[in-house]
């Protein structure tokens, strides 16, 4: 699943050892509302704005469910839409957007993460694969891979913060 996708321009990931087994890790990831909390708390990255989410019935957890997310930076109204298209637990899951989102710095895009097991825990991997915005290019030029990086490096780092680092295992 990881790797960059043909479908978008651009590649970003991250890859962290966890003390937590595939199926521990897998249920951590696949709660959105955990998964995205740094979407949801002032940050200089979103320049101290933050994102509401809300989910459907399915709750960002089962394929075809629908997660949106709302906010505005410097004034500017940002919002997505998001569906799971992809879930193998305890393995993988993917989510994309649709329709046109309406971002600053990144355009449309596909995320997703993997859980391989690992001797005492797990490597988790998230990535995002993404395309520069349409409202504003010149931003995205400019901050698009840097915030995809601090984007998965986040949620990386949430998970790890969550299960500890696995012992003995750099990343």
């Amino acid at each position: 699943m990881t790797g960059a996708s043909a479908a978008f321009s651009r590649h970003q990931e991250c890859t962290v050892c966890v003390a937590g087994f595939p199926d521990e890790v897998f249920g951590f990831a696949n709660d959105h509302s955990k998964l995205s909390a740094h979407m949801s708390a002032s940050s200089w990255m979103m320049l101290g704005s933050k994102m509401t989410t809300a989910m459907d019935a399915g709750r960002g957890q089962e394929i075809g469910s629908h997660i949106t997310m709302a906010g505005s930076v410097l004034g500017f109204r940002i919002s997505l839409d998001e569906v799971v298209v992809e879930r193998v637990p305890p393995w993988e899951k993917a989510w994309e957007t649709v329709g046109t989102p309406r971002l600053l710095v990144i355009g449309a895009y596909r995320m997703g993460f993997r859980v391989l097991w690992y001797e005492r825990g797990s490597v988790f991997t998230v990535f995002i694969d993404y395309d520069m915005p349409t409202r504003s290019r010149w931003l995205g030029r400019l901050l698009g891979d840097t915030y995809a990086r601090w984007c998965v490096k986040q949620v990386a780092t949430g998970v790890q913060r969550h299960f500890g680092r696995l012992e003995g295992v750099s990343g």
